[in-house]
């Protein structure tokens, strides 16, 4: 099965939500339709990142990709109802590296 990543900037908190509500909201938005693998959180200078990696079942490229990019559109409407958001990247793992799609 293809490995996705989908990473979102964090740029900060909406009112009355706690900070684990960010990456609680991006996992069941995630996971509602793809297993989610890992789940990770960084700072890139200066400011929170989330990244999950999730798998999308064996299809063809182009709909696998479609899949996980609204797979990943999907959790950034989550995560916008608890925090404000900087730009949706969402890449393919290929061989040993991983693609921007």
């Amino acid at each position: 099965m293809p490995s996705f990543r989908a990473q979102l900037d964090i740029l900060g908190l909406l009112p009355g939500h706690a900070p684990g509500a960010v990456m609680e909201s991006a996992e069941t938005a995630l996971g509602a339709a793809h297993l989610v693998e890992a789940k990770q959180l960084d700072v890139v200078a200066g400011v929170p990142r989330i990244t999950l990696r999730f798998l999308v079942e064996e299809t063809d490229y182009e709909t696998g990709a479609g899949q996980a990019v609204q797979a990943a559109v999907n959790m950034r409407h989550a995560v916008e109802r608890v925090a404000t958001v900087g730009p949706l990247r969402v890449l393919r793992r290929r061989r040993n590296r991983w693609e921007r799609l």
